[in-house]
């Protein structure tokens, strides 16, 4: 049996050459304005760039850094998994949380190269050790990852509201953006339950199954599901980023992280374009927080697959010994 895909193609298809090279070049302006802002704060204190940042790894209190992101990292599976196991009940069918938990934990090994292809590992995990077809799996995982955007961009649009005067200018496009999103999703759900364009086939493609069923009720579940794991991000960051050497406030890292989060869904490596942001929004303190999101980011992706490790044994033999 071949793994289940959100294209029905049997493979997971490889990025286009255009998306390689948008990637491509949006890591090298990361890594250049990486290099200068780096290179100018180690100038400025008179230290080589390896000397500037070896003396900020050395700063760091990496003991209570390490216990705070393991503790985070345990509550953001368990909430990850609730979403998971929620969105199956919603548009696909119950399936118990404990039976959820070692494929979701297991698929962040996979997830450490390609989201969509651990993503797709689920589908294929829940095709046959539970027979749920990987069409509806997929169309869950694609509702998920929409929901991921309007609810990462909700609470940017509260962080800003509360932090206005803390943020950069830039931030003031957050509103108009908002006030876009929000059309587009009430023209989304319209669509999809008939009213908009009622003569439309695309609403019952197979992978669009979920959006079809959701009613406004699951997009404000969704929410409230996995608002718990950016409220936890925002104290955990703010108390991470003083053992950095870096202080900010609760209120203002909520304005920032959420924009940070939007940044570190793109592929680019070892999360350049994440660091950048924190280097662009601490202005004056770049070796500290360049570092800071460096081992923030990695950390929470790697020890992640570490914990799915931990359930890798039981998943394969749940998808195995059948």
């Amino acid at each position: 049996m071949k793994p289940p895909i959100f294209d029905g193609s049997g493979s997971v298809p490889r990025p286009s050459l255009w998306r390689r090279a948008i990637v491509f070049f949006i890591t090298t302006l990361c890594f250049v304005y990486l290099y200068y802002r780096l290179a100018g704060a180690a100038a400025r204190e008179g230290l080589s760039l390896v000397g500037y940042m070896s003396q900020v790894f050395a700063n760091v209190d990496w003991v209570p850094w390490l216990l705070l992101m393991m503790a985070y990292s345990c509550v953001y599976l368990a909430i990850d998994t609730l979403v998971v196991t929620r969105s199956l009940k919603w548009f696909v069918r119950e399936i118990p949380y404990r039976d959820i938990l070692p494929i979701r934990a297991s698929a962040y090994i996979i997830s450490i190269f390609n989201e969509q292809i651990g993503k797709g590992a689920m589908a294929y995990y829940l095709n046959k050790r539970d027979g749920v077809p990987g069409w509806e799996v997929g169309s869950v995982m694609l509702f998920i990852m929409f929901c991921e955007m309007f609810y990462l961009l909700t609470w940017a649009t509260i962080g800003f509201l509360f932090s206005r005067e803390a943020l950069p200018e830039s931030f003031g496009l957050i509103p108009p953006i908002a006030l876009g999103a929000a059309v587009f999703i009430t023209l989304w759900i319209a669509f999809f339950r008939g009213k908009l364009l009622p003569e439309s086939q695309l609403r019952d493609k197979q992978l669009l199954h979920a959006f079809k069923l959701a009613r406004i009720r699951h997009y404000g579940g969704f929410f409230l599901l996995r608002s718990p794991a950016l409220l936890s991000a925002v104290v955990v960051y703010t108390v991470a980023l003083n053992f950095f050497g870096v202080e900010t406030s609760l209120v203002s890292m909520l304005g920032y992280l959420p924009v940070i989060f939007f940044a570190a869904t793109l592929p680019t490596p070892m999360r350049a374009a994440a660091i950048t942001s924190w280097v662009i929004l601490f202005p004056g303190n770049e070796g500290q927080v360049a570092a800071f999101g460096f081992v923030q980011h990695n950390f929470f992706i790697f020890f992640n697959a570490t914990i799915g490790l931990l359930f890798l044994r039981r998943a394969q033999r749940e998808l195995f010994d059948q």
